[in-house]
């Protein structure tokens, strides 16, 4: 079995935010619940890198920690949904903020990959001929 190394530090709230929701999907998970998305089949959907087994799991610790409620309907076949409690609705400023800080990291990133997968070919194949033909003068 796992034994951990370095003990946890729970004297600082960092620390004790990202052993909480740290891990790569809980952030995703937590957000995609919040919007409403609160069935599992719609989480792997949201979700469709993670497989089933690892959602499930970062499902169970954040329940385990308060954060989200599991409700299981009495019916067959089973209804499963989550809900966010009132403690991982405080949870909500944290992930729109990452959220809105991620997608402006985004818009910044698109530039570059556009500059040089699309418009530098286009520089060179079609622009630059023009510019040494007929642009720049033609020396003797």
């Amino acid at each position: 079995m796992y034994e951990r190394k370095i003990p946890k530090d729970l004297d600082c709230g960092m620390a004790m935010t990202m052993d909480i929701i740290g891990n790569k999907w809980k952030p995703c998970l937590l957000y995609s619940i919040y919007k409403g998305i609160n069935r599992p089949g719609q989480l792997q959907q949201q979700n469709p890198k993670a497989s089933r087994q690892v959602l499930n799991q970062q499902l169970k610790e954040l329940e385990a920690h308060g954060i989200i409620r599991k409700v299981v309907y009495a019916q067959l076949p089973p209804k499963v949904e989550y809900f966010l409690t009132e403690l991982g609705e405080t949870l909500i400023p944290v992930l729109e903020a990452m959220t809105a800080w991620g997608n402006s990291f985004i818009v910044k990133e698109e530039v570059f990959p556009a500059v040089e997968e699309e418009i530098l070919p286009i520089v060179e194949q079609e622009i630059l001929p023009i510019v040494k033909e007929e642009i720049l003068p033609v020396r003797p």
